[in-house]
């Protein structure tokens, strides 16, 4: 049996990637795709310019959008969203928005050889439940730690520049695509954009795996 590679194009700041890919997993299993589908993570950073050490989340997100309250009432709504999918977002406890380059680089140099899924699911989970600064290669190597791979691995990763002129060339490869905006899902030849539907993502899904009209 062929395994589809599904490609999802996120970035680690954004709160729509996680519940997006929360949404694409439940319809992978809603498809009953688990065993012929494998989730591949293409980095894409929505602040390719921000510096290595992060910035004040109220300062950036207040200049960004124009005020804090504004940027509370955007968390407001991301919040409830992520809670009708069962995601916790704790933004209160953000005190930082961090440069992602670090932690694309530690999925990439993973993926080459291992599953991810869950490494991703963690390193949302610190910074938008628990508030870590996933900016931090300190940090990131615990969530590694914990996620079940070795530290001696991910040391050296960090020690090195391993990494970064590949995701560069992903994130390029993904521009060059037309892709501006993230999520962005890739299945079979189909693009699904946003944090869309369950629902879509299952149709889109069992559209693709279903064996061809001309098959033999």
């Amino acid at each position: 049996m062929n395994t589809l590679n599904i490609e999802v194009t996120y970035d680690f700041i954004c709160p729509w990637c996680w519940i997006g890919e929360e949404k694409l997993k439940k319809a992978i299993r809603e498809a009953n795709a688990v065993e012929r589908t494998k989730l591949v993570f293409v980095p894409y950073e929505l602040n390719p310019g921000m510096p290595a050490e992060g910035l004040d989340r109220k300062e950036y997100r207040s200049a960004k959008f124009g005020s804090w309250a504004r940027s509370q009432a955007m968390d407001a709504q991301v919040t409830e969203a992520g809670r009708q999918v069962g995601l916790e977002f704790n933004y209160a406890l953000a005190k930082r928005t961090p440069n992602t380059l670090a932690a694309h680089r530690l999925v990439w140099a993973l993926q080459q050889g291992h599953d991810v899924t869950a490494l991703v699911e963690a390193i949302f989970h610190a910074y938008f439940s628990a508030g870590r600064d996933i900016g931090d290669v300190a940090v990131l190597t615990e969530i590694a730690v914990a996620a079940g791979f070795k530290k001696d691995t991910v040391e050296a990763l960090f020690a090195s520049d391993s990494g970064v002129d590949e995701v560069r060339a992903l994130e390029a490869r993904a521009i060059g695509r037309g892709i501006s905006s993230v999520p962005s899902v890739r299945i079979g030849e189909e693009i699904v954009s946003g944090a869309q539907s369950v629902a879509l993502f299952r149709v889109t899904l069992e559209d693709v795996l279903k064996p061809s009209a001309t098959a033999a």
